[in-house]
C-alpha cells in the first residue's frame, strides 16, 4: 500500500464529496500559499467510530491510501468523515499543524485550533468563527473571466435558474415545478437553466416542456455555471442547496429562493437570515432590482486563520525565549 507523502505547506482535505472539496479548496486558495488537494477513504472500523474516538493508527492503517509526514503547516478540512483525520494530523504533529476544520464537526471543538460552520448551525467557541454563508471555489475574478467565455452563446441573459433536487430534506413536486415553471413562463427576456447532479430529468422535462425558449445546459462540455452568474441580471435558485445560493450572493446581484416541498429549520435559518439582511427573496414570479454588499466569506476566514497562525508562532516564540 503507497504511503501518500507531501511537502505542500497547505492541505486541503477531505472525503470526496464536491461541496466539502470545493470549500476546503476555496479557503485553501485563498490563503495564498501552495497546497495539495487530497482526497481520503477511511477504511473499517475507522470508518464506524466517532472521529474524536479513534482507534490507535488511523492515518497508517485506517485510510486506503496511507498518509505520513512530513505534516502540512495548516490542514484544512471539511465535511464530518474527515474531522477524524484532522484530529490525528493534529496529534501526530505535536500540535504544529494548524488544524482548520469547516462546517460542524460533530464532535468537541477543542479537538481543533479552528472551527468555520455556518451561522445557522447555532454553534460557539473561542475557536469558532460562524459565517453567514458557505464558503466556495468562486471568485470575482474567476466569474468574471466564465462570463467572457460564455457572452456569445448565452448573450444578455435575464434570469439564471439554479436546480436542485431531492436531498434528505427537499424534493419537486408535480405542484412546485408548475409553480417554478409559471413564475419563470410569465418573465421577459431570456432565461437560461442549469441542474444539479440531484435534480431529476422529469423536473427538467417538465420545465423544458413549458418554457420552450429558455436554454438548458444538456450536461455536456463546460459547465456554463459560473458564466451564468457572471452573465444574468437575476438569479433564481431552489432553496434547498446552501452552495449555490452562497455563490449566487457572491455577486451582489438579486437572488431568489424558488420553493420546494419538505424543508428543515436549519436552511429556513440560513434564508429567513439573509432575507432579513435584504440579500435574498422569495421568488413569487416577478422580478426586482435591489442591492447589497456581495456575501464571500472566504477573504475574511483566510485573514483571520492567519492571523491566527501568526498569533500561535509568537506565543510559541516567547515560550522559547526568542
Amino acid at each position: 500500500m503507497a504511503e501518500a507523502a507531501s511537502t505542500a505547506p497547505v492541505w486541503a482535505l477531505t472525503t470526496g464529496e464536491a461541496g466539502a472539496a470545493g470549500q476546503a479548496e476555496g479557503l485553501a486558495a485563498a490563503v495564498g500559499r501552495p497546497f495539495e488537494a487530497r482526497t481520503v477513504r477511511l477504511r473499517r472500523p475507522w470508518s464506524w467510530l466517532p472521529a474524536h474516538r479513534q482507534a490507535p493508527g488511523l492515518l497508517r492503517n485506517g485510510l486506503a491510501e496511507p498518509i505520513v509526514p512530513p505534516w502540512p503547516e495548516l490542514l484544512i478540512t471539511c465535511g464530518r468523515r474527515s474531522a477524524s483525520v484532522s484530529i490525528a494530523v493534529r496529534r501526530a504533529s505535536a500540535g504544529g499543524c494548524f488544524t482548520v476544520h469547516i462546517q460542524n464537526p460533530r464532535v468537541p471543538l477543542r479537538h481543533f485550533d479552528l472551527v468555520v460552520p455556518p451561522r445557522h448551525d447555532g454553534i460557539g467557541g473561542p475557536n469558532v468563527l460562524a459565517t453567514r454563508v458557505a464558503l466556495h471555489r468562486l471568485t470575482p475574478e474567476a466569474v468574471a473571466a466564465a462570463g467572457e467565455a460564455w457572452r456569445d452563446r448565452l448573450g444578455d441573459l435575464n434570469v439564471a435558474v439554479l436546480l436542485g433536487g431531492r436531498s434528505r430534506s427537499h424534493r419537486f413536486t408535480p405542484e412546485t415545478v408548475e409553480a417554478l415553471a409559471d413564475g419563470l413562463a410569465g418573465l421577459e427576456g431570456p432565461v437560461a437553466v442549469t441542474a444539479s447532479r440531484r435534480t431529476e430529468p422529469d423536473v427538467i422535462a417538465a420545465l423544458k416542456a413549458r418554457l420552450p425558449d429558455a436554454w438548458f445546459w444538456d450536461g455536456t462540455g463546460c459547465n456554463p455555471y459560473p458564466g451564468m452568474l457572471a452573465l444574468a441580471r437575476h438569479i433564481v435558485v431552489t432553496e434547498d442547496s446552501v452552495s449555490m445560493t452562497s455563490e449566487a450572493v457572491s455577486t451582489g446581484k438579486p437572488v431568489y429562493a424558488a420553493r420546494m416541498a419538505g424543508g428543515n429549520r436549519r436552511l429556513a435559518r440560513f434564508q429567513a437570515a439573509l432575507m432579513a439582511e435584504g440579500v435574498l427573496r422569495p421568488f413569487e414570479g416577478r422580478l426586482e432590482d435591489w442591492r447589497y454588499e456581495p456575501v464571500n466569506e472566504v477573504p475574511r476566514v483566510a485573514a483571520e486563520l492567519l492571523r491566527r497562525m501568526e498569533a500561535r508562532k509568537l506565543q510559541a516564540g516567547r515560550l522559547r525565549g526568542e
